[in-house]
C-alpha cells in the first residue's frame, strides 16, 4: 500500500463459536488501525491506514476468543501489509 491509503478488512464470522476481538498493528508508525467494530451477526470490520511516509511491513494481528472466557484471546489472523513510498524525483 501507498502512504495515506486506507483499506477495510472484512472478517466473516468464525465458525468455531470464537469472536473477533482486538486487532494490533506490529509497527503502528507504519500501519495504524483507525477503526473496528464487530456486526451483532460476529463479522468484523477494520480500518487500516498507511500513517507515514517510510516504507516497510507490519504485521495485522487479530485475536479471537470464546465469548465467555477472560483474557486477550490468541491470534487467529495475521495479515502482513507492505508499505511502499512513492519515488521521490530527483
Amino acid at each position: 500500500m501507498r502512504p495515506g491509503t486506507v483499506v477495510s478488512l472484512v472478517l466473516r464470522p468464525r465458525t468455531d463459536g470464537k469472536r473477533w476481538t482486538a486487532v494490533r498493528s506490529s509497527a503502528p508508525v507504519l500501519v495504524l488501525v483507525t477503526g473496528r467494530r464487530v456486526a451483532a451477526d460476529g463479522t468484523a470490520h477494520i480500518s487500516l491506514r498507511s500513517a507515514g511516509t517510510r516504507g516497510g511491513s507490519a504485521e495485522i494481528g487479530v485475536s479471537a476468543k470464546e465469548p465467555d472466557v477472560a483474557g486477550p484471546g490468541g491470534v487467529a489472523f495475521t495479515l502482513v501489509v507492505t508499505v511502499t513510498p512513492y519515488a521521490r524525483e530527483r
